[in-house]
């Protein structure tokens, strides 16, 4: 790829900025890398000195439900003919290291890995064998869901909409392909979720077309792939870690 293969947003007290990651540090970005095509400052500065944050604030965050055969069975759900589609909203977001914040009208609150598709560019009915050209990177995203509410309610904005029950990150990879990477959980260090990506039902470039000839895709918007079986409580005082191989790992603390 002749883009750089990391893209982090992070503040250090400043207004948020765009780095590149190189190694131990971040090479900053002039504006946003998508409109100035990478171009740095020339500054560097130390990753460990910055706080990351979220990498993209999309203006909305798609998510497919039920997309691996296991987290269906497991929901007491079939399948679905067509991939179902919700959304999150983009209040629901934070970053990594940011406190998931349990809300009391639920006592049922589970964590969901995904794999996090970062769109580039204007998408509108483009086809499965264009797809990837308009996907900028991948992240990871915890779908975190209010169980209890979500069997309650007739749909399912309420429980998956919480503020903190979108945590995105760490960064944006632009040099991965999905093939088999995978994907998993951990509560306190204990795995939760393990799985390779291979078992999503609708892959990635469908998971794109499908959702493009449905709604327009703007640059920054996410696409949150679905979630493998093992989906688990968690509570507070817990640490979420979402892993994906070749991405990274995404931490939150439960509050």
């Amino acid at each position: 790829s002749s883009w750089p293969d990391r893209i982090a947003r992070f503040s250090d007290g400043s207004e948020p900025r765009y780095g590149i990651v190189d190694g131990p540090e971040l090479v900053v970005c002039v504006g946003h890398p998508l409109v100035n095509r990478y171009e740095t400052t020339g500054e560097r500065i130390p990753l460990k000195e910055v706080k990351l944050l979220a990498p993209t604030i999309p203006s909305k965050v798609v998510c497919v439900g039920l997309n691996y055969g296991e987290h269906a069975a497991e929901m007491g759900m079939s399948a679905p003919a067509e991939p179902t589609i919700f959304l999150k909203p983009s209040s629901s977001i934070v970053g990594p290291g940011d406190p998931i914040v349990l809300p009391r009208q639920s006592q049922q609150v589970e964590l969901e890995v995904e794999l996090t598709v970062v769109i580039g560019q204007y998408t509108k009915n483009v086809s499965e064998a264009d797809a990837l050209s308009h996907v900028w990177g991948y992240t990871i995203a915890n779908d975190v869901t209010a169980r209890d509410l979500q069997a309650t309610d007739g749909q399912w904005m309420r429980s998956k909409g919480f503020d903190s029950f979108c945590p995105i990150g760490p960064w944006i990879e632009t040099d991965f392909e999905p093939d088999g990477q995978q994907i998993s959980s951990r509560i306190n260090g204990e795995t939760a979720q393990d799985a390779s990506i291979d078992q999503m039902l609708t892959g990635v470039a469908a998971i794109v077309s499908y959702v493009s000839h449905n709604m327009s895709l703007l640059p920054g918007d996410v696409i949150l792939t679905g979630t493998p079986s093992g989906i688990s409580k968690i509570s507070s005082g817990d640490i979420v870690e979402c892993e994906v191989e070749g991405i990274g790992t995404l931490l939150n603390p439960v509050l």
